[in-house]
């Protein structure tokens, strides 16, 4: 029995190893994303073909990038406890070179798929792409974020209705306003990680009680890019309540980290602002329509 079993469960392990590099709950999330950008171009309704497309645009390009980027991170993944075991620096996947053939072609197949899609949804992802993988680990890699974290988006959007609006200007709004508030926060909690790693930039330059202040206000800016969307978009009161459920929610878990100053605070704020926040706002978008 033994010799039967261990090969198939070495051979799941070997391709759970390359799932796992493509860090499939991120994948996941940019890919709903996208996709609940397209029910909201399509006004509820999108056709079957570019639906599928922008699914598979966004699900192939979101974890080709993020393959790479957990390549390119390797070396600095290795000395932080919080991503140490990963495929690529535990070794579980080694040399690391051996996942870039994989990590490539859905790159290359994401973008294909994309200029199929529409000439502009190539262009959003090839800038998405680039953003993802280039000058990784400094201060302006917020702004990066932002252009590939937009990216997903704007394909889904544009594959529907390649005509931009304020509503799609503002979808992008909320984005740019969530990556810092998403990303500064699990910088913030934890901050020995990087130092570890030798990484000092923005926010981690700040003290401790700035950072915190800068989380609290992103917070706040958060709740009112989501009001004025729902105005601009009139995407009634469905989405209005649970912006005002989410964005109260987000408030809270930031006057928590102001007060306390906590690092589990702070890991709060980045797991609430995952899906629970970003999921949620976009679903509710969509139930808009629906209903």
């Amino acid at each position: 029995m033994n010799t039967i079993t261990s090969p198939t469960r070495t051979s799941f392990r070997s391709i759970w190893n390359y799932i796992d590099v493509l860090k499939p709950r991120e994948t996941i999330l940019l890919t709903f994303i996208g996709l609940c950008a397209a029910i909201i171009a399509a006004e509820g309704s999108p056709d079957v073909w570019p639906s599928l497309g922008v699914f598979a645009a966004v699900l192939l390009g979101s974890a080709g990038c993020n393959g790479l980027t957990n390549y390119l991170d390797r070396e600095v993944d290795v000395l932080m406890g919080r991503t140490c075991a990963r495929s690529i620096p535990s070794q579980r996947i080694y040399p690391p070179e051996k996942m870039l053939p994989l990590a490539i072609s859905l790159v290359i197949a994401a973008l294909v798929i994309a200029v199929l899609l529409h000439p502009l949804c190539f262009a959003f992802g090839l800038a998405g792409t680039i953003a993802s993988v280039v000058y990784r680990k400094r201060a302006m890699c917020v702004i990066q974020g932002t252009i590939a974290g937009c990216a997903p988006v704007l394909i889904g959007y544009i594959a529907i209705s390649p005509h931009p609006n304020w509503i799609i200007l503002f979808m992008c709004l909320l984005i740019t306003t969530w990556i810092p508030l998403h990303v500064w926060s699990v910088m913030v909690a934890r901050r020995d990680d990087y130092v570890r790693a030798n990484i000092a930039y923005f926010p981690l330059t700040l003290s401790d009680k700035a950072a915190i202040q800068l989380l609290f206000s992103l917070a706040i800016l958060l709740y009112v890019v989501s009001l004025i969307l729902w105005h601009v978009a009139d995407f009634g009161w469905l989405f209005f309540a649970i912006a005002n459920i989410t964005g109260i929610t987000m408030i809270w878990a930031s006057t928590l980290l102001l007060r306390n100053g906590a690092s589990k605070d702070s890991w709060r704020v980045y797991k609430l602002s995952s899906f629970p926040y970003l999921g949620l706002i976009f679903l509710a978008m969509c139930f808009n329509f629906w209903l």
